[in-house]
This record gives structure tokens, C-alpha cells and sequence, in this order.
């Protein structure tokens, strides 16, 4: 069935991926963004030029629409982007999934062995500070993760949107992918650089690009509401993935572990000092198998070294 979905964000990395999973399905798509990045949709969507952080821009914005029936939210980065989500949508939407993340966990690091499953987190008594200068772009790298756990949790504490949040592993892209994480590991094994790490067996959980952007139309076209997890088997720890992107480039490498105590991402990217893996167990009964990195991760490994020399 045709659906008017609205995606906020959308022209980038996973974001860019589902939008055209999306057109490809037949659906009606229109994105909203500062309208700063183009996109290659050209007539194929329509386009609503917003600041996603300005309340009144966002009302008026919105205004005159009848509403969608999934809004896919890429960019709900904090407490206060929730509070305009509920003020823009609520009554006007029938699904409103938000693009969350694995780092939503990060207090329960090294807390427990088992990976983490939704409901290890009690969401409806998580603190939310509405006064904290989320919107500071000097501070957006340092609050990221407690933005993205107080985001969740003002939307499940109000509950006003019927709500679903895609709780992401890391994600892992190619030469396109502009965080420079999986780059960081090969530039290291490409100059002959050790890696210094945390703990070998704190292994992560991981997505790639396309894999997210598919399990997110998946759960567009689904009914169930709440947090899910999305993530890849073969979760590796920063040590195993040098190590494999050693084996891969025929390069010999070498890794210096580091005393603890070590903050998580310290070292580098994936480093951490415990395990760090999402259970993904909801989303299989919910009928979803999102397959192992084994599939996907040696190809976008090659685009970076591609990149590299």
C-alpha cells in the first residue's frame, strides 16, 4: 500500500539509503532538512527547507499538513528535539519511528555480561534536563549520548506519538561514511601504526549502511510500537576488527594492551573496556533476521583501503 511518509533528515549515509528504499516501494516521500546537503532525489520527493531544532520554524512548517503515516525522525538528537516532535506531530502521524542508538546502553557498561536487551533500561525513570544548552553545536559531541537517552526518554514519558525507536548498532559504511571511524582502523594497519586497546574480548555490535536502511522500511511497514535493537551478528571489539582489517590488507599489525582504568572510545572508536553487544531477540520475533557483519564487512573495509592509498 502507497503511504505519505516524511522523513527528517534523509540525505545522507543510512538516511539517504532508506529514502530511496522507500521510493523504490512506491511510496509518497518527502524529506525535511535545512536544505544545506543536496540529495539526488531530484522530482521524485518533495522537500520542506526547516531547521529540525526551531520550534516555531517546525510548527509553521508544518502547519498546513494533513499529517503522514510514518515519520521517520533521523535527527532527534535531545530532549528538546523530542519536545518538538510531540508539539509538531502528535495527532498527526501514525507511526514515528526515530533513527535511536546502541549508545543509549552506555551507563550499563560493564554493569552486566549479557548484551542488552530493551527493556534493561526503564526508560520512564531516566532524568531529563530541559535545560542543558542541548542545541550548543560546541557541546553536540559531548551530549550525544545522553541527548539520545533523554530523547527517548521525553517521548515515552509523554506518549503522545505512536512511537518506535530503532536502537542502532554502530554503523558501518564506505567511502561515503563521514564519521571516519572504520577509516581510523585502517589508516592505523596502513601506516603501520599499533593499536593500543582496552580489552580484546569487548566486542560491539555493528550495522552497515544498507542494513540499516532496510530494517528501517521493514519496521515502517509493521504495527509494533516501542524501543527495538538493530544489530548484526558477529559483534567484534576494536582488537578484532584491527586484526581482521590486518589479515584482509595482508599487512602485519600489532596491538599494545593498555592498563585500565580506560573511558569507553578513549583509545579509539570501538574501544571499550566491557562488552558492548545489543540482544536482539525482539526483533526476531518480531520476524526480522538482519544476517552477520561476515556479509557486509570486508567490502566496505576494501573501499577504505581504496580510499587510503
Amino acid at each position: 500500500m502507497r503511504k505519505n511518509i516524511l522523513v527528517i533528515g534523509g540525505t545522507r549515509y543510512f538516511g539517504k539509503l532508506l529514502v530511496q528504499r522507500l521510493l523504490n516501494a512506491g511510496h509518497q516521500v518527502t524529506i525535511a532538512t535545512r536544505g544545506s546537503t543536496p540529495d539526488p532525489f531530484g522530482a521524485r520527493i518533495a522537500r520542506i527547507q526547516v531547521d529540525r531544532r526551531n520550534e516555531h520554524a517546525m510548527r509553521t512548517a508544518f502547519a498546513g499538513t494533513d499529517g503522514y503515516d510514518i515519520v521517520y525522525d533521523q535527527m532527534c538528537y535531545s530532549p528538546l528535539d523530542a519536545a518538538i516532535a510531540i508539539k509538531v506531530f502528535a495527532g498527526k502521524v501514525k507511526r514515528y519511528i526515530v533513527a535511536s542508538t546502541i549508545d543509549v546502553y552506555r551507563d550499563l557498561l560493564g554493569r552486566q555480561d549479557a548484551p542488552f536487551a530493551e527493556d534493561d533500561i526503564n526508560m520512564l525513570a531516566q532524568p531529563i534536563d530541559t535545560r542543558y544548552p542541548w542545541h550548543d553545536t560546541r557541546l553536540a559531541t559531548q551530549s550525544y549520548v545522553m541527548g539520545k537517552l533523554q530523547a527517548e526518554a521525553y517521548l515515552y514519558r509523554d506518549g503522545s506519538l505512536p512511537l518506535v525507536t530503532v536502537r542502532i548498532g554502530h554503523v558501518l559504511a564506505g567511502a561515503e561514511d563521514f564519521t571516519g571511524r572504520l577509516a581510523h582502523y585502517v589508516d592505523l594497519v596502513r601506516q603501520h601504526a599499533p593499536l593500543r586497546y582496552a580489552n580484546a574480548a569487548a566486542a560491539s555490535s555493528f550495522m552497515s549502511a544498507q542494513g540499516t536502511s532496510n530494517f528501517l522500511l521493514w519496521a515502517g511497514a509493521q504495527d509494533f510500537l516501542g524501543p527495538v535493537n538493530a544489530a548484526c551478528d558477529g559483534a567484534l571489539s576494536a582488537f578484532d576488527l584491527y586484526q581482521r582489517i590486518g589479515m584482509l590488507l595482508e599487512v602485519p599489525v600489532r596491538a599494545l594492551p593498555v592498563k585500565p582504568p580506560v573511558p569507553a572510545g578513549e583509545l579509539s572508536p570501538f574501544d571499550y573496556p566491557a562488552p558492548y553487544m545489543m540482544d536482539t531477540t525482539r526483533a526476531a520475533q518480531l520476524g526480522y533476521r538482519f544476517g552477520h557483519s561476515d556479509d557486509w564487512l570486508d567490502h566496505l573495509i576494501l573501499q577504505h583501503d581504496l580510499a587510503f592509498v
